[in-house]
Parts: C-alpha cells; sequence; structure tokens
C-alpha cells in the first residue's frame, strides 16, 4: 500500500495564485499608469493655476 505522502510528493504543485501586487509589478503596465497620471496633474493643474 502507498503512503499519502509519497503520492503527494509525486503530484505537481497547484499553480501559484497571483493577486494585484503581482499584476501591478509588471513594467508597462507601471508606464502606462504614470503616463496617464502625469495627464491627469497636468490637466488638474492647468485648471488650477491658468484657468
Amino acid at each position: 500500500m502507498l503512503d499519502t505522502t509519497e503520492q503527494r510528493d509525486t503530484t505537481a504543485p497547484p499553480e501559484e495564485r497571483r493577486g494585484c501586487l503581482f499584476a501591478l509589478s509588471q513594467p508597462p503596465l507601471m508606464i502606462f499608469l504614470a503616463v496617464i497620471g502625469c495627464l491627469l496633474l497636468m490637466a488638474s493643474l492647468h485648471d488650477l493655476l491658468m484657468l
């Protein structure tokens, strides 16, 4: 009879769940968010200071 611990060792480990922090660590997403943030900042400063 096989021990249950032996069976667990031979099976492949389940895939790791990746959350929101993993998604935010991707460079293209961070560049996109930085560009959008800069555009919003420039628009808000224009509204506050120039108009």
